[in-house]
């Protein structure tokens, strides 16, 4: 394809998606702290539409791989949210958790088009160039100018203009902006160098103590080593940024572990560095797609293969580099996004979803599989043309073009939600999901499943504040600060990584890059047969 053809075909991709569609939800309705204990109520196992946006045309959904909340734009940039609201980031004005998909009145005279968000914030971009942001602001990634309010429950300005669009890591934030040699801005938590200013600015907490710190970066701040480039798409993972410049390179920068900046190795990487596999023939065209999921980027690339790193399955070998996921050779990717870890595709006229999961967000059904190590079809959406997805920590989102769906969408089942009770903060009534047709029931299961998958800890490893109260120690986030200056990042189970010890010593800032970690052997992955790809209509 023609990089005429290609900037075309984005061109129509993008007249849909200003058209937009119906907002399909599948996964976990549990938005409290049990949801990470294994309660497995109220999970949506097939796509279900949500009963306050049928017939509501919504243009962009965002969630992120540390997420339990939502977001979602209608084509008249109205906002919309819900999922869980413990440090405001649904934007309301309390920390009341909603159920249903709620307008955000506060943005109701703005027109928004673009939405990120983060493990415990959101942010938002107006037509207008301007961002707004509300949520957990301890580290600064509310992008305000200041972290001396750690909660913003309604939205506030950030410290941006001329914006373009904006994605969210669990604790930091990135804006692409049309202002010439600042295209790329980030803030927020610094600990892993995602942000791309060369330092974590760590520190010890008092002059007699181990206990490290991470100094915020409360204003939006160019990343200066991109300053010659301009930046056109960006991704970010928990603790990891992807970029592609106008040129169709890849850049990444952040938390190394299990290889997932694609560098052969595990190490932080303080400043953005290229990827050297997409390059002069193999670059990336101007109608690709980027995710960066947890610990699994991906994107498109020459002739529109889907390329994967970092840890792709529970088992087997991490993938150091880009490697090309041969199950999906030959189909027409229009969008892709990763959560904690599992992926949902927009390909042809089909949905095809993979990965690990535990609540249903691959959206297979009552009687279908829970988790899949190949690129699966989501049955029920088949001949659906899919203009948008996003992923979160146990859920999944998918608009849908009406056009030429027939009686497709009354098939499915509509959830009603709870009513938040304002008053006491706690859900009001059931859960009640009313079945409209015979496909795709949604599996309410009361026995909890009480074994915990293995990668539930690895998965969820990336907490990154030491200082973080309870209710993020439950999420699981527990990954370990790697000792700067020799050791290479990662996880207890990275090979080459060491844990450094809470009470081991603390190093200076990056005196240079760190040896390289013990490379893993490129063995290749178990070759899926026929029977694990996804067959084209």
């Amino acid at each position: 394809m023609s990089v005429v053809e290609a900037e075309k075909k984005a061109a129509e991709e993008m007249k849909v998606e200003e058209k937009g569609g119906e907002l399909l939800f599948c996964g976990s309705t549990c938005w409290s702290l049990s949801r990470m204990k294994g309660a497995q109520e109220g999970n949506l196992v097939s796509p279900t539409r949500l009963r306050p946006l049928v017939g509501v045309d919504i243009r962009v959904v965002a969630s992120g791989s540390a997420s339990f909340h939502c977001v979602a734009l209608d084509v008249e940039g109205r906002c919309y949210t819900w999922g869980r609201n413990e440090r405001g980031q649904l934007g309301h004005g309390d920390m009341i958790p909603r159920d249903r998909p709620t307008v955000v009145s506060e943005l109701s005279k703005y027109k928004l088009i673009r939405a990120g968000a983060g493990r415990s914030h959101s942010v938002v971009v107006t037509e207008d160039g301007l961002s707004l942001a509300f949520g957990w602001n301890k580290h600064g990634q509310l992008g305000s100018g200041s972290a001396r309010n750690e909660i913003e429950s309604s939205p506030v300005r950030c410290h941006v203009s001329d914006v373009k669009t904006t994605a969210c890591g669990a604790d930091f934030t990135v804006w692409l902006s049309s202002v010439e040699g600042a295209s790329i801005l980030s803030a927020g938590l610094p600990q892993y160098g995602q942000l791309g200013h060369g330092t974590d600015k760590e520190y010890n907490t008092k002059d007699s103590s181990v206990r490290l710190a991470y100094e915020a970066q409360p204003r939006p701040r160019a990343i200066a080593s991109l300053a010659g480039k301009t930046i056109v798409k960006v991704a970010c993972g928990t603790n990891h940024t992807v970029a592609v410049d106008s040129n169709g390179y890849v850049y990444t920068w952040g938390f190394g572990g299990y290889g997932r900046l694609g560098h052969k190795e595990q190490k932080d990487e303080w400043v953005p560095r290229r990827v050297d596999i997409f390059s002069k023939h193999n670059v990336l065209p101007p109608g690709a797609i980027i995710s960066a999921g947890s610990m699994n980027p991906a994107c498109t690339a020459g002739g529109g293969q889907l390329y994967m790193w970092g840890k792709i399955k529970n088992t087997g070998d991490d993938w150091m580099y880009p490697k090309p996921l041969m199950d999906l050779s030959g189909w027409n990717l229009r969008c892709m996004d990763s959560g904690n870890m599992h992926h949902f595709v927009g390909a042809d006229n089909s949905c095809v979803s993979w990965g690990h999961a535990r609540n249903g967000e691959l959206g297979y059904g009552p009687n279908g599989q829970k988790s899949s190590a190949v690129p699966k079809k989501v049955d029920i959406l088949e001949g659906m043309h899919v203009i948008g997805v996003a992923c979160g920590m146990g859920h999944s989102m998918v608009i849908v073009d009406r056009t030429n769906v027939g009686d497709g969408l009354d098939q499915l089942d509509v959830y009603d939600g709870k009513a938040s009770d304002e008053g006491s903060g706690e859900p009001g009534s059931k859960d009640h999901v009313k079945q409209s047709g015979k496909k795709g029931a949604a599996k309410t299961t009361d026995n909890s499943r009480k074994r915990k998958s293995k990668d539930a800890s690895e998965s969820e490893e990336e907490n990154s504040n030491d200082e973080s109260d309870a209710s993020d120690e439950v999420n699981g986030q527990t990954e370990k600060k790697s000792i700067r200056g020799g050791k290479v990042s990662g996880t207890g189970q990275s090979r080459g990584g060491k844990k450094s010890s809470s009470a081991g010593k603390s190093t200076g800032h990056g005196q240079g890059r760190p040896p390289s970690a013990n490379k893993s052997t490129n063995s290749s992955l178990e070759k899926t047969g026929k029977r694990g790809k996804p067959r084209k209509s």
